[in-house]
């Protein structure tokens, strides 16, 4: 997968996966790396499909419906391809944290309801529930931020909080905080889950 990653300064701290939203780049959400945790060595990913130009994680039948066979797919294969990073750039495979935005948020929550341990924990700025009609695996030790949009047009708020009590039953200790900015990711958004994630340092 295309990608870079970028060594931090601290090498107890966490590696920051970053996931793009549609359209986006594996540099997209650098920015938002270093207001979280500068100290972070930081791994970002391109999704693999291309949608109309745009770079996606996985495909969709339509605007919030998604390919689910292919959701699926892709989730394993960025599981393997972190297993890869780790082993190439020498970084503990268990202490990454994902940093994704809107379709890089819906793979990272795929991540947690297929591979529990590829993640330590997830910081997920407008996801939607990745499927439905599968048991999910414990997530106990999972702590996972949710950023959304009280009045987001994508997402309704009925399908974060379904998402929220999903991991919760699943026993992941969950965070949701709820912005008025639609379904942009803003500044105040990004520093709570900075003090989210610095709660655990």
């Amino acid at each position: 997968m295309k990608h870079f990653y970028r060594e931090g300064t601290n090498p107890e701290a966490p590696v920051l996966l970053l996931l793009h939203g549609t359209g986006g780049t594996e540099k997209d959400l650098e920015p938002v790396a270093d207001m979280i945790d500068p100290e972070a060595s930081v791994l970002g990913v391109k999704g693999n499909v291309s949608e109309n130009g745009m770079a996606r994680f996985f495909r969709r039948l339509r605007e919030g419906v998604f390919d689910e066979e292919d959701l699926v797919a892709r989730t394993n294969e960025l599981h393997v391809f972190l297993d890869e990073a780790a082993s190439a750039y020498h970084f503990d495979r268990n202490n990454i944290v994902a940093v994704g935005y809107s379709n890089g948020a819906n793979i990272a929550g795929s991540l947690l309801f297929h591979h529990p341990s590829s993640l330590a924990s997830a910081i997920l700025f407008h996801p939607m529930v990745p499927i439905r009609g599968i048991d999910l695996p414990s997530l106990t030790g999972n702590r996972v931020f949710i950023g959304a949009g009280t009045n987001d047009p994508l997402i309704d708020s009925k399908e974060t909080e379904e998402l929220e009590q999903m991991l919760k039953n699943a026993g992941a200790q969950v965070t949701v905080h709820w912005e008025s900015m639609g379904h942009q990711l803003s500044q105040r958004e990004v520093l709570q889950a900075k003090s989210w994630y610095s709660e655990e340092r």
